[in-house]
């Protein structure tokens, strides 16, 4: 849709790069696109004087024209060639948002508020979580990609708790296909007591993704905000995140 809309305001055909790639029905709070735009296409914003870079809040107002009332681009930067969306960000943060009040979500908020009226322990769900950070392979809470990598750095997993609000905050490196849903969802397990701590314990040492996690409903999850590295760091940052990783001491096999 983005990338549509672009492309018909420059009148070429635009590629669009995004900071994460999320599933249906997750939000985007927070989401960050890089877009190559010619310089003679530039001058469309603002021909009145076509030699000079376009004011960026001129394309903002363009695009509230032009883009569905559930998608708003609320600022436009000009960045320099190394910057990349996806591959110079240091990290991303996602929210998953629940409810526990008895009688569900609050209408308002019930198209990103999940209702969960089962009783949940959630400082066990705090101590399995702490579990899981660091670097690990995490590909039982991962979709497989045929030559993706499923060795991430979880930098956070805590959960806060506002009256009958319920918040997960996770926050990493790079997140690979359904990885948040699946951490949320095994942790909602644990909560209820169906599964324990050495259960997610032994998930870290599984060779494939697991079928006993139930993935979290997509619509309590967003993508509230993506780190970057200063200007002078965006090329070794792109080289870094682009290598492929595995975990220290593994071996070819």
């Amino acid at each position: 849709m983005l990338e549509e809309r672009l492309s018909a305001i420059f009148g070429t055909p635009l590629e669009l790069t995004v900071a994460g790639r999320t599933d249906a029905g997750v939000h985007a709070e927070g989401q960050v696109a890089h877009v190559d735009v010619p310089r003679t296409a530039l001058a469309r914003i603002d021909p009145r004087d076509p030699d000079r870079a376009p004011d960026p809040s001129l394309l903002v107002r363009r695009l509230a024209r032009f883009l569905p009332p559930d998608v708003r681009v609320l600022r436009v930067t000009f960045v320099s060639d190394d910057f990349d969306a996806r591959f110079s960000a240091l990290r991303r943060h996602y929210a998953y948002r629940l409810s526990t009040a008895p009688y569900g979500t609050p209408p308002l908020r019930a198209g990103f508020v999940v209702p969960w009226t089962r009783t949940l322990d959630v400082a066990a769900m705090q101590d399995a979580s702490s579990t899981l950070v660091g670097l690990h392979d995490f590909v039982a809470f991962c979709k497989r990609r045929e030559g993706a990598t499923t060795v991430r750095e979880l930098q956070r997993f805590d959960w806060v708790r506002d009256g009958d609000d319920l918040t997960a905050h996770v926050s990493a490196d790079a997140f690979c296909w359904s990885m948040v849903r699946s951490l949320v969802g095994a942790m909602l397990a644990v909560g209820e007591g169906r599964r324990d701590l050495t259960w997610v314990r032994g998930l870290l040492g599984a060779g494939a993704r697991s079928s006993s996690i139930t993935v979290a409903p997509a619509h309590g999850l967003s993508l509230v905000r993506v780190d970057y590295p200063a200007d002078a760091e965006l090329a070794d940052r792109s080289r870094t995140t682009r290598a492929t990783r595995s975990l220290p001491g593994a071996c070819c096999g």
